[in-house]
């Protein structure tokens, strides 16, 4: 029997384009290691969030149910896709820059989504698009919607409240009806339950259509229908409570009553998306003819290639980031010492008041109240250095109050301007309104002014104050920044705030020379 040439030997094209696949994947992974560890947090301490850690998973069932499409496919590599990986790095090195984690997350995804048809090719790729995309649901993402999905949710409470004849108070996200009082918080919102439903609801219609237009039709149902469903929920809620005075659905019971639900809105809709499910697609065709030796050998040098180039480009911006990181390594700890006096203002003990600014970890906070002619205001420094994911500047955590905060409610949100010898600062302003005490003890009620600094310059906007931290960090001059908070209760609120003018004009100045001296000291 004579020996098979080399050249006529065939070997499957999978044989060594997947294991460059799963090496990239893996480099992009262990390079990416911090914002990947950073999502894994927020699926550790967050229900809302929880569904992180089946993403992936599940991602790799869907992939495995094509197997027999795939093995029809070719796979060949797409050196082009390298550009796309480059604009997705550079998005990455921007948004970890000006430490943003929702962005710099979905790059990181995106990167891994893009390993695929850099390694495998463009007709692979599409043919397990959906389980590629479905990899972004692993992204902790929409946080910004919990405030305006509470307010909507209050809304529609206080509505059919009246609607149904129960008498209702609102202030805020906070209500009273005849059998007590009511708050919206952060679980109210209705979040955990849209995410929940959109993701399950983009499988079902992923796994029950094959027209794109009903897919579509059914992941908008699946948004439209856990907001109305919490609505409907949290009315219920608190029907429950009142017609039962406050035996049931209180307590864990809230918590309980709100899953189950929901779990029964999520069953009707899977019901009425079945009714217009479509058949199963055909078995896949016979599997992709072997390459010869010399063919696959060529076959496994582009993928080395394509692999060997996007690693290069995944690792560009660390290596950028590790050099900018270096020169701000030895930083010390910021010192900030407020001025005893602003002109005719002079530092007094600070005014009993149960209200304080929400700014979570900061890496240095000082506090100070100042009596002049127009009044009395405190000022609140709350300084930034080494931010990262725990302590930022700009967090969808700090504010004048916390999304969790059941006693203060801010009003009246706005800006001011004031001039500092000709040059005009913009800040926000709002009313912080105190709780109810009966009517022997008037609520307390404050003008509260705030703004970000940085970098030398005072900003109103949350994006301006995320560019100009990153310029300051590109320039050498690290990422310092800080809010200023000043807050006035004068016996009205048009007293406050003509007391908070007339001291912004005369500390505004000293205090950014101040922060000027803090952020030298690096």
């Amino acid at each position: 029997m004579s020996a098979i040439p080399a050249d006529l030997r065939l070997a499957s094209p999978w044989r060594s384009a997947l294991p460059a696949v799963v090496a990239l994947v893996v480099a992009i992974a262990l390079i990416y290691r911090d914002t990947l560890m950073a999502m894994v947090d927020v699926w550790s301490r967050s229900d809302t969030f929880a569904h992180g850690w089946v993403v992936a998973p599940i991602s790799l069932w869907l992939v495995w149910r094509q197997r027999e499409r795939l093995a029809a496919l070719t796979p060949k590599p797409a050196p082009w896709v390298l550009l796309p990986m480059g604009v997705l790095a550079l998005a990455w090195f921007a948004a970890d820059l000006v430490v943003v984690n929702a962005p710099a997350q979905f790059a990181f995804v995106g990167l891994l989504i893009l390993a695929v048809p850099a390694v495998l090719g463009v007709e692979v790729a599409r043919a397990i698009l959906f389980p590629l995309l479905f990899l972004l649901f692993a992204v902790p993402f929409g946080e910004f919607t919990v405030q305006p999905m509470m307010e909507w949710t209050a809304d529609f409470v206080v509505l059919a409240l009246q609607w149904t004849g129960v008498p209702v108070y609102r202030t805020g996200l906070h209500f009273v009806i005849p059998s007590g009082s009511w708050s919206v918080i952060d679980e109210c919102s209705g979040v955990r339950y849209l995410m929940a439903s959109f993701m399950v609801g983009s499988l079902f219609a992923y796994l029950n259509y094959r027209s794109y237009k009903k897919r579509a039709v059914f992941m908008a149902f699946s948004l439209v229908v856990p907001v109305v469903a919490n609505w409907l929920r949290a009315y219920m809620i608190v029907m429950l409570g009142h017609l039962s005075g406050n035996r049931i659905a209180v307590g864990v019971d809230h918590i309980l009553y709100g899953w189950v639900f929901f779990g029964i809105v999520i069953f009707v809709m899977f019901v009425v998306g079945m009714r217009w499910a479509d058949p199963d697609e055909p078995p896949a065709g016979a599997p992709a003819p072997g390459l010869g030796a010399a063919a696959s050998q060529a076959a496994t040098q582009r993928a080395l290639a394509v692999l060997a180039g996007a690693a290069i480009v995944a690792l560009a911006p660390h290596a950028a980031l590790w050099g900018l990181q270096a020169s701000e390594r030895a930083q010390a700890a910021p010192q900030l010492q407020l001025p005893a006096s602003f002109a005719a203002w002079n530092a007094v003990e600070a005014p009993a008041i149960g209200w304080s600014p929400h700014f979570v970890n900061p890496s240095l906070a000082v506090t100070r109240s100042y009596s002049g002619p127009a009044g009395t205001v405190t000022a609140h420094v709350f300084y930034y250095r080494a931010q990262n994911a725990e302590r930022k500047l700009v967090n969808s955590l700090n504010g004048l109050v916390s999304h969790n905060e059941r006693q203060w409610t801010v009003k009246r949100p706005g800006t001011v301007t004031v001039d500092l010898g000709g040059q005009a600062v913009t800040l926000r302003s709002a009313e912080v309104v105190g709780p109810e005490r009966g009517s022997a003890v008037p609520r307390e009620h404050l003008v509260v002014w705030h703004g970000y600094w940085v970098d030398g310059r005072f900003l109103v906007g949350d994006l301006q104050a995320k560019l100009a931290g990153a310029a300051s960090r590109l320039r050498g001059h690290g990422d310092d920044g800080a809010v200023i908070v000043l807050q006035a209760a004068e016996a009205t609120p048009e007293a406050s705030t003509a007391a908070l003018q007339a001291f912004a004009r005369e500390a505004l100045g000293e205090l950014a020379a101040a922060l000027e001296r803090t952020q030298a000291q690096r």
